[in-house]
């Protein structure tokens, strides 16, 4: 607990699933919260039903894709807490369908949400790390970001994205006193494949069978802990299936492709 003790930890995307198990997770830690996601109402719930004293939780809503408000946001976050330790980006938006008939609106929207908008308030929230000479940068990934499957390319292609972006930022910043831990979940039991965006631009409303036997939010969000205690730079949290996937694509990526090629996403 040492590690966390009273530590301000900022979470986006913190209003269900791994963003709301990780509040759980770290207000036992003994942290002080921000937490933020476009729904207010919901924000209200989880701060609600945290473990810690009203004052030690800010909620503050906010759409990753408005980054014209995040200047007043961080504003709010060192004037309610006097400073920022760990930035944790767990918004984000996933996708179903073919690239053929996805219009190219679905790939700018994807890459909107799950790389702009993240890049952008990481750029936003530096400056303060490096004024204090210390910081932690949390982007949640996927494992999506080293095997891409059918009907995911924009989704994909996002993730591949902030992998390279906060690889070359840890060897940017590192010397600063600031580090990145990145966070690659496999199946994860949440809401994602509900709210994945069709070939429509709709939401998917369906319960991916391979996400339904993921694991839950819980055990990734204790696992997640465990790994920015230790100071690691990259963790993969999934079953056996999606870590030896990443494993096969670094190692042995034709055999990957025999298994891919014929991928089914139900």
């Amino acid at each position: 607990m040492a590690f966390y003790s009273n530590k301000v930890v900022w979470i986006t995307g913190a209003s269900s699933g791994i963003g709301e198990a990780l509040a759980h997770a770290l207000a036992r830690e003994g942290c002080r919260l921000v937490l933020s996601a476009r729904r207010e109402a919901e924000l209200v719930r989880v701060k609600q039903a945290l473990p810690v004293p009203t004052e030690n939780v800010c909620i503050l809503p906010l759409d990753i894709t408005h980054i014209e408000a995040f200047p007043e946001a961080i504003h709010t976050v060192l004037q309610t807490f006097g400073r920022l330790d760990i930035l944790i980006q767990n918004a984000g938006i996933s996708q179903r369908g073919s690239a053929l008939e996805s219009p190219l609106a679905i790939d700018r929207r994807l890459m909107e949400v799950n790389y702009f908008g993240v890049i952008a308030l990481t750029k936003a929230v530096l400056p303060h790390f490096i004024q204090q000479r210390t910081g932690l940068i949390v982007p949640i990934c996927s494992l999506a970001g080293y095997v891409a499957t059918p009907e995911r390319t924009a989704y994909a292609a996002s993730k591949f994205a902030l992998r390279g972006f906060f690889d070359a930022l840890r060897a940017e910043i590192w010397k600063e006193g600031i580090w990145v831990t990145l966070v690659c979940p496999g199946y994860v039991r949440t809401s994602l494949s509900l709210n994945a965006l069709n070939s429509s631009g709709k939401a998917h409303n369906q319960l991916d069978s391979h996400s339904s036997k993921g694991l839950s939010a819980e055990s990734c969000a204790k696992a997640i802990v465990k790994a920015l205690k230790k100071g690691k730079k990259e963790v993969w949290i999934g079953g056996f299936t999606e870590v030896m996937g990443a494993y096969l694509k670094r190692y042995v990526p034709g055999l990957l492709w025999l298994f891919i090629r014929n991928y089914r996403r139900i």
